[in-house]
């Protein structure tokens, strides 16, 4: 069994100092959400074994905000930079997960960006909780997360349509439950 976790990025500046998009921040909105959503991670294991993160400002970011969050309360995990990650189409972020065979956690996290994440999610979604697959069916939004089970050994067999979605969270999902 393997499990991954999509994390969008949280809230950002609508454009960086520099005019570059990766160099976009978070905003103060994006600030509290990526706490918010590390805490609720480090409240609800199991945490992921191995990181990868856009190198885009407002991923890792998103990551150490969310990682400051959970500290205490989940192991630290192997995290990386992976510079395939920003701006990745679907077939591009599964290669990326398929990379992580090399290595072989059990849970894997991506912290990346739309439309490519949201995307893969769709694609990703065999099965799971029909309510949750609605939901995320709509949008996959900043500070966005959504878990998937693989009934695999190896994350070379993840494809399309073979995860089963356990769950999608969202910090406007938590306070509106």
């Amino acid at each position: 069994m393997r499990r991954l976790m999509l994390l969008r990025h949280a809230k950002t500046e609508s454009e960086a100092p520099s005019g570059r998009d990766q160099d976009r921040r978070l905003d103060e909105r994006g600030l509290r959400d990526a706490a918010e959503i590390g805490g609720w991670i480090g409240r609800n294991p199991p945490f992921p074994d191995c990181v990868l993160v856009s190198p885009a400002v407002r991923a890792h970011q998103t990551w150490d905000i969310a990682w400051a969050a959970m500290m205490g309360l989940a192991p630290k995990p192997r995290v990386e930079l992976v510079a395939d990650l920003y701006g990745a189409e679907p077939a591009q972020l599964l290669r990326t997960i398929r990379t992580a065979s090399v290595s072989d956690p059990k849970r894997l996290m991506l912290v990346g960006h739309n439309p490519g994440m949201h995307e893969l999610a769709l694609a990703l979604a065999g099965s799971g909780d029909g309510a949750r697959r609605k939901a995320l069916a709509n949008n996959l939004p900043t500070s966005g997360l959504a878990v998937f089970d693989f009934a695999i050994d190896d994350w070379n067999d993840v494809s399309f349509r073979r995860g089963r979605l356990v769950l999608f969270v969202s910090p406007k999902l938590l306070k509106q439950a």
